[in-house]
């Protein structure tokens, strides 16, 4: 019995080098990868790409209306915005996955459906509540600048803007680039008697940004509906139809962007609303002014568009008549030739002036002078 656990001992301490060595090996090759230059590049790198793909632009936290200092994590925040009065986080979003959404809504308590709409991004605007916190959908809007106007040309570009507001939170969550949040927040910062109203001045001025940029794109719009209606009207009437159908359709994308928003702007300004601060609902009523006189605007630029699309089609339909009288028209001229080559040229003994010497040019005068009177009078009646 001594003799076999001399022999394990013996075989135990006889394998503990090479198993040391087997495992040393790899673990100094990764020591030199880490201390290479190309090994500590490729972990920075690594770690940049992992910031990179975060959706957080920007977490804050304020407290009586005032940013304080220093970076937060949206959890720390959160934590911090609890424990102390008048304050709230301010998180924002561009584009979250479905990963970090869920993160987020955990320790925010989003609702899951809220959370599906805010990573699709394919709502209409709307106002809905999930407990205690209001999910407010904006769709955003930006003319874009051309040279021309064709059947490709893309007047508005949209997005949305989503926000979650709690009693001590708000989130926006951006979708493309037609509106961005950085100088709403910037502005914001520096109105502390607004920013003390908590998250629904932040709700305020997201919209009242949102509604703003809507007002720009009417304004430039109705540009393009000038010069399409001088084109149209022109003494040349060149209008492209293309051109102004595809104005018609970037109209109706715009109008599908603004005119939802009222029935939320009509919640948020309600008086039996009391959610919104009473100071705030001022402001918002001023937002859904704004909003009134864009979607006006847009109903006009609707109605006159039709109006050019059909004087348009009825500019052509003229002109296709006016083409068809003159082609009518030298086609009578030219039936006068036809007919009498056509009886003089049957062969027949008797015929008049057939064999006379001078028959020939005076058919040919008699000819001409009829295609002559046709003419004139075709012109006179405006056929050619």
């Amino acid at each position: 019995m001594a003799e076999q656990v001399d022999r394990e001992r013996a075989w135990r301490e006889g394998n503990k080098a090479p198993l040391s060595r087997a495992w040393s090996a790899p673990v100094r090759a990764v020591t030199r990868i880490l201390n290479s230059a190309e090994g500590q590049q490729r972990f920075i790198s690594e770690a940049d790409a992992e910031a990179e793909r975060s959706a957080v632009v920007d977490c804050a936290l304020y407290i009586d209306g005032v940013r304080q200092p220093g970076k937060w994590r949206h959890d720390e925040a959160m934590a911090a915005a609890q424990r102390e009065r008048n304050s709230f986080v301010w998180l924002g979003l561009h584009e979250p996955s479905q990963a970090e959404m869920a993160d987020i809504a955990s320790t925010y308590g989003l609702h899951e459906l809220a959370v599906e709409d805010a990573v699709k991004a394919e709502q209409r605007p709307k106002l809905e509540q999930f407990g205690d916190v209001n999910f407010l959908v904006l769709r955003t809007a930006r003319y874009v600048e051309h040279d021309e106007l064709t059947e490709n040309s893309e007047v508005v570009e949209t997005g949305q803007v989503m926000l979650f507001i709690g009693r001590c939170f708000v989130i926006t969550v951006r979708h493309g680039d037609a509106c961005r949040l950085a100088p709403v927040r910037a502005d914001l910062e520096r109105k502390q008697e607004l920013m003390v109203q908590g998250p629904w001045a932040v709700a305020y001025a997201v919209t009242d940004r949102v509604v703003d940029l809507y007002l720009e794109v009417a304004d430039k719009v109705e540009v393009d509906l000038d010069t399409v209606e001088a084109e149209v009207f022109s003494r040349d009437g060149n209008g492209s139809i293309q051109g102004i159908y595809q104005l018609k359709r970037e109209l109706v994308e715009f109008k599908r962007t603004v005119v939802p928003l009222q029935r939320p702007l009509m919640t948020l300004t309600a008086e039996i609303n009391d959610e919104v601060p009473h100071e705030v609902r001022r402001y918002f009523r001023d937002v859904q002014d704004h909003l009134t006189r864009t979607v006006e605007q847009i109903n006009s630029f609707d109605d006159l568009l039709n109006s050019i699309l059909q004087a348009r089609l009825a500019q052509v339909t003229v002109d296709q008549n006016n083409d068809m009288r003159k082609i009518a028209a030298w086609a009578a001229i030219a039936a006068v030739w036809t007919a009498l080559a056509g009886i003089y040229g049957m062969n027949f003994d008797y015929m008049p002036e057939l064999h006379w010497n001078y028959g020939y040019p005076t058919v040919l005068a008699v000819m001409l002078g009829i295609s002559l009177v046709l003419y004139r009078w075709f012109r006179r009646n405006g056929w050619l």
